[in-house]
């Protein structure tokens, strides 16, 4: 297992970098998950012995990289996953995806339907029972001819499973290595990426920022700014 690699820490939250291929929380798979090995660390690194208390506040899908904040008080928990129900919870991600875009920014709103069996995703008219609205926005920062692929940095408003994977895949503009809603990259990690995350922090009331872009190499090999 890859070492923690911990971003801030004080005596209500944790930041972390969340290791690609690992699952947010324990899942059916059994896999080693980021709660346990935060658990883990706080365990070992001040000698706890019993239980630790660990909040998951928000999740990344487990092929994803990036920032997550996990909550190490009740409180903290709690008023962080207010933030998040009130929107006030900012996350942005990196994406390289395919094709070039016509416009250098814009909204994608639709509404998304889970199939729970097969764990994917749809695009589905509102109507449909179960349909959730979605909606994000997205930004080009870069776009690669040769390969036709773009840089795109997306800030989520709404928090929907595979949110981005699926509205940038309906768009025609699916994520390089995305083995469910893809169409390249077969075979490779998906380029999904969550670098920015903003909060309020649950106790002093600072606005917290975090940047954390990923190591700048193979599909990743771009000018993020």
């Amino acid at each position: 297992m890859e070492k923690l690699n911990v971003i801030f820490e004080d005596n209500h939250i944790i930041v972390v970098q969340k290791i690609v291929n690992v699952p947010s929380q324990g899942d059916k798979t059994g896999d080693t998950d980021m709660l346990t090995i935060v658990k883990q660390y706080i365990k070992e690194k001040y000698k706890k012995t019993g239980n630790v208390y660990l909040g998951l506040v928000h999740r990344l899908d487990r092929p994803v990289g990036g920032i997550m904040v996990f909550a190490k008080t009740s409180k903290a928990a709690s008023r962080l996953s207010d933030q998040v129900r009130e929107k006030k919870f900012k996350k942005e991600y990196l994406a390289v995806v395919d094709g070039k875009f016509e416009e250098k920014s814009g909204v994608l709103e639709n509404y998304l339907y889970k199939d729970e069996r097969n764990n994917i995703s749809k695009v589905v008219n509102k109507d449909k029972k179960g349909a959730k609205y979605a909606k994000l926005d997205y930004e080009v920062i870069d776009y690669k001819p040769d390969k036709d692929l773009s840089l795109i940095k997306v800030n989520l408003h709404t928090g929907r499973h595979h949110q981005i994977r699926v509205q940038l895949s309906n768009y025609g503009h699916s994520i390089f290595g995305d083995q469910k809603y893809g169409k390249r990259g077969k075979g490779k990690q998906i380029a999904l990426w969550a670098y920015n995350l903003e909060f309020e922090h649950p106790v002093t009331k600072e606005i917290m920022k975090f940047e954390l872009y990923p190591e700048n190499k193979g599909t990743w090999k771009w000018n993020f700014n």
